[in-house]
C-alpha cells in the first residue's frame, strides 16, 4: 500500500514553496449573469511580472465541467488580442512558434484527463509589465435538494491521484502555499433574474446584502464582502418564488457582422434558430415507495478523505462527513431490501460477501463497522471495486443502486464513467462529492451515465436534505418511457441536441436543446441577442455527449466534435483558445522563466 503522508492545513496562494520566488498573478474578478437556470460569467485575471526576467505563467484551476467557455481573450498595454479557436495540436504550435521568436502569446485549455481542469499559460510577459486575459463561459445551474438554484465559483483543486498505467495528473505537481501568504483579493458581482420572482440570496461567503434592481422583485444583485480571499469555493444560493413552472426560449441564429469573416455553412448550429426546454416537474404524490432493492455502498477510504472538508477553522474530515452521510442513508432504508457496503483505495474490502438482507441487526451491524472506517486504504482506484460490483449478479426482483461517497481524486475519469455507462442497464448510479474541490467531471458524469442523481456535500448545512432526496429518487417509482411531442407550424423542423431523459424523477430538473430548422415566428419567449447564450449551451451539450459516447475515438465523431466547437466557439477536448500580440515592441531574447501558479487546495502532499 503506498504511503500516503498526513494532510497539512488548508493551503492556496501565489508564491511558489520552493523558491519563495513571486508569482504574476495578482488578482482575480468575477462577473456573474443568472438568468433563471443559465449563468453567464467573466473572469478577469490580473497579472503583473515584478521579476528582471521575461516569465511564462502557468495557472491551472477548476472549473464545473458543465462549462461552455466560449471567450478567451488578453488586454496588454491598452491593446486587446481576442484569441482564436483551433485545434488543439495547431494552437499549441502557435503558442509556441510565437514564444520561440519572442512574441508574447497566450493559451487556454482543457486538460487532457478532465473536462473540470483547465490551464491557461501568459507567455514572454516582459519585466514589468502588465497584462489580464478574460475568459467567458456560460453553464446550466442545478437545483438543490431545498430547492436553491445554486452557483458556485470552484476555487479548490484537489491532486487527482493517478493509477500508475496512467500519466500523472497535471494536478499533481501543482505547488501550494499556507492559506495565510495568500497575497490576492478575489471580487465577485452577481445579478440574478427570474420572471417569477427572487426570495431570497445566501452564500457560505460574506456577502453584501440583497438589493433588488425592480419594484417586482424579479431582479437582484449581491457582491463578495471587501477583502474576500480566494481560499474556497464561493456559493451562492438563489431561491426563487415559483419553481416549478415548464417554460421554452427559443434564441434567433447569429448573422455575423464581420464582412471579412468567412460566414457560417447553412445549416450549422450557430445559424439557425435554437430552442431550450426547461423542466423541473413536481408530480403529484401517487404509488408509495417500494421496499425492493439491492443497496451498494461504495466509499472512498483513500488517504486524501482524512483532509479537511473545506478551510473553515476545526472543518471535520472527508471520510468523517462521508461516515455521517452513509449512517443516515442505512438508518433510513425500508425493511426487507438488501445491502452491502465497499471500501477502496489502492484495495478494496466489503462488508459482506454478498448483499445482505436489512433488518434491525444487521443495520446495527453495519452502523458498527462504518464508524470504525479510516483513511487508510492508500490511493483512489475506483475502478476495481466497481468492477467486482458489476460483474456480481444482482438480487432477483431488487434492482440494484450504487451509492458513492469519494472526494473525487481520480486521475482516470474518463475510464470509470465509461465503465459505469457500459453497466447502466443492471443499476442505477448516485453520488456524492465529499468536500470542496470534488471533481465534478466524475461526480456528474458517473451519475449521468448510471440514470442517477449527484449531490456535492461541503459542509453540514443541507447534508441531510441532500441525503433523503437521493434515497427517495432511488426508492420512488419513476417516469420512464419519456417522450417529447413536436407541434410546429408547417415547414418547421426539429432537430433534438440532446438527449431526452431517459427517466425522471420527481424534484429533478431536465434540460432539453433542439435546433429549429425553417421559419420562425417571433413570440414573448424569442431571444434575438448579441450573446448567442442558449446556442452556446447547446453546443456544450451536444460536445459533452459525443465525447462520452461509446465510439467517441472514432474519427466521424472526432469530425463532428471540431467542427461543432469552431463553428461555436465552444472550447472542447480537441480544441484551444490561443492569441499571439504580434505588435510586441521588445521582443523576448531567449526562453521565458516558468513560474507554475499556485490555486488553493485542502491538502499539501504529493499523490
Amino acid at each position: 500500500m503506498p504511503f500516503r503522508p498526513p494532510c497539512f492545513p488548508p493551503c492556496c496562494g501565489l508564491i511558489v514553496v520552493e523558491s519563495k520566488q513571486p508569482v504574476p498573478l495578482k488578482g482575480i474578478s468575477v462577473d456573474v449573469q443568472v438568468k433563471g437556470f443559465v449563468a453567464d460569467v467573466s473572469a478577469t485575471l490580473k497579472y503583473k511580472n515584478e521579476e528582471e526576467k521575461a516569465l511564462e505563467a502557468i495557472f491551472v484551476f477548476p472549473m464545473d465541467e458543465d462549462s461552455a467557455v466560449y471567450t478567451f481573450e488578453a488586454t496588454v498595454e491598452g491593446k486587446t488580442i481576442v484569441a482564436d479557436l483551433q485545434e488543439k495540436k495547431e494552437a499549441h504550435k502557435t503558442y509556441d512558434e510565437a514564444i520561440k521568436q519572442g512574441q508574447q502569446a497566450f493559451l487556454l485549455e482543457e486538460d487532457e484527463s478532465s473536462a473540470d481542469v483547465f490551464s491557461c499559460n501568459v507567455g514572454n510577459l516582459p519585466p514589468g509589465q502588465e497584462a489580464a486575459v478574460t475568459l467567458k463561459y456560460v453553464r446550466e445551474l442545478p437545483v438543490e435538494a431545498d430547492g436553491a438554484v445554486r452557483f458556485v465559483l470552484p476555487a479548490i483543486l484537489n491532486p487527482r491521484y493517478t493509477p500508475k498505467e496512467h500519466d500523472v495528473s497535471v494536478t499533481a505537481t501543482r505547488p501550494q502555499v499556507p492559506i495565510g501568504e495568500i497575497p490576492y483579493t478575489l471580487s465577485v458581482s452577481a445579478h440574478f433574474q427570474s420572471a417569477y420572482g427572487i426570495a431570497k440570496i445566501v452564500s457560505n461567503c460574506d456577502i453584501s446584502p440583497v438589493e433588488y434592481t425592480n419594484e417586482d422583485k424579479t431582479a437582484a444583485k449581491v457582491s463578495l464582502a471587501e477583502g474576500h480571499k480566494f481560499e474556497r469555493d464561493v456559493e451562492l444560493l438563489a431561491y426563487y418564488s415559483e419553481m416549478n413552472k415548464p417554460s421554452v426560449t427559443v434564441e434567433a441564429g447569429q448573422v455575423s457582422s464581420d464582412a471579412a469573416k468567412e460566414p457560417e455553412p447553412s445549416g450549422s448550429l450557430m445559424t439557425e434558430s435554437v430552442a431550450m426546454l426547461n423542466f423541473y416537474p413536481s408530480f403529484p404524490a401517487g404509488q408509495e415507495q417500494t421496499n425492493c432493492g439491492e443497496f451498494i455502498f461504495v466509499v472512498d477510504r483513500s488517504g486524501s478523505m482524512e483532509c479537511p472538508m473545506n478551510s473553515e477553522p476545526n472543518a471535520p474530515q472527508r471520510i468523517q462527513s462521508a461516515k455521517e452521510t452513509l449512517v443516515l442513508l442505512l438508518k433510513s432504508l425500508p425493511l426487507g431490501c438488501y445491502f452491502n457496503i465497499f471500501g477502496f483505495g489502492s484495495d478494496f474490502e466489503s462488508f459482506f460477501m454478498e448483499s445482505k438482507e436489512y433488518t434491525q441487526q444487521s443495520m446495527e451491524e453495519a452502523v458498527t463497522k462504518v464508524n470504525e472506517m479510516k483513511a487508510n486504504f492508500g490511493g483512489t482506484e475506483i475502478l476495481r471495486p466497481l468492477k467486482k460490483i458489476y460483474g456480481t449478479a444482482g438480487m432477483p426482483d431488487h434492482p440494484r443502486q450504487v451509492f458513492l461517497f469519494t472526494d473525487g481524486e481520480v486521475g482516470n475519469t474518463k475510464e470509470v464513467v465509461n465503465e459505469v455507462q457500459k453497466n447502466s442497464n443492471t443499476h442505477r448510479c448516485f453520488t456524492f462529492g465529499i468536500g470542496e474541490g470534488a471533481s465534478t467531471s466524475l461526480i456528474k458524469g458517473m451519475a449521468r451515465a448510471g440514470s442517477g442523481i449527484f449531490e456535492f456535500i461541503t459542509g453540514k448545512d443541507r447534508m441531510q436534505t441532500k441525503v433523503l432526496r437521493a434515497l427517495k429518487c432511488s426508492l420512488q417509482p419513476i417516469v420512464k418511457n419519456v417522450s417529447l411531442t413536436w407541434s410546429l407550424p408547417s415547414g418547421m423542423e426539429a432537430i433534438l441536441l440532446s438527449k431526452v431523459p431517459t427517466a425522471i424523477f420527481q424534484g429533478q430538473k431536465s434540460i432539453i436543446y433542439a435546433q429549429l430548422k425553417g421559419k420562425i415566428y417571433p413570440s414573448s419567449n424569442f431571444l434575438s441577442s448579441p450573446r448567442p447564450t442558449i446556442h452556446r449551451l447547446a453546443a456544450k451539450c451536444l460536445i459533452s455527449q459525443l465525447e462520452s459516447g461509446n465510439d467517441s475515438k472514432s474519427e466521424e465523431v472526432k469530425k463532428k466534435i471540431l467542427e461543432t466547437s469552431l463553428q461555436s466557439t465552444v472550447i472542447s477536448s480537441l480544441t484551444a483558445f490561443v492569441a499571439v500580440n504580434k505588435d510586441t515592441k521588445t521582443p523576448v531574447d531567449g526562453p521565458p522563466i516558468q513560474r507554475d501558479i499556485p490555486a488553493p487546495g485542502t491538502e499539501l502532499f504529493t499523490v
